[in-house]
């Protein structure tokens, strides 16, 4: 019984990815506060953070409540379904952030990517006796071909004779 719902508790946590937007108004020193309260409303909930990147300083493409920078952080995290939304919610009312987006990244097995990768080779090797049998066919089609001034010695050869007629 107790196997079961440790079971059940595995499959209900998946992995995740939130890329936000963080305001300009602030300065490279003040997003770090800004980061680690990023940070502690995912493990607040009992999520695990196992990857966190900064982007920097980008000019946007449109301005974004009248901001035309912004500072990209990306995050990837492990953590309960029923609480993505909470955490989502919570992540829209913060100031500092303009734009956030989660979404769930799958995550592949080892024998997955075996898998992916023994079919990558046999598309490999299929390619590579392609190209030698084209390769091979290019070759004959150059044999075959006439030079052209064979072709005109033949045609002085066959004009020259007295016998046309």
């Amino acid at each position: 019984m107790l196997e079961e719902k440790i079971e059940e508790k595995i499959l209900d946590i998946a992995h995740y990815e939130m890329l936000c937007l963080i305001s300009n108004q602030y300065s490279e020193d003040e997003l770090a506060p800004i980061k680690e309260k990023i940070n502690k409303i995912i493990t607040d909930d009992g999520g695990k953070i196992t990857q966190e990147e900064d982007w920097g300083k980008k000019k946007l493409a449109y301005p974004i409540k009248k901001f035309r920078h912004g500072y990209y952080h990306l995050l990837e995290f492990d953590i309960d379904k029923e609480k993505v939304k909470k955490i989502d919610r919570l992540f829209r009312m913060m100031n500092e952030i303009l734009r956030q987006q989660i979404v769930r990244k799958r995550v592949f097995s080892e024998e997955e990517i075996a898998k992916e990768k023994e079919f990558t080779a046999k598309i490999a090797a299929k390619t590579k006796i392609q190209e030698e049998k084209e390769v091979e066919k290019a070759k004959t089609t150059d044999k075959e071909k006439v030079e052209l001034k064979d072709l005109d010695e033949k045609l002085d050869k066959i004009l020259d004779t007295k016998d046309l007629l």
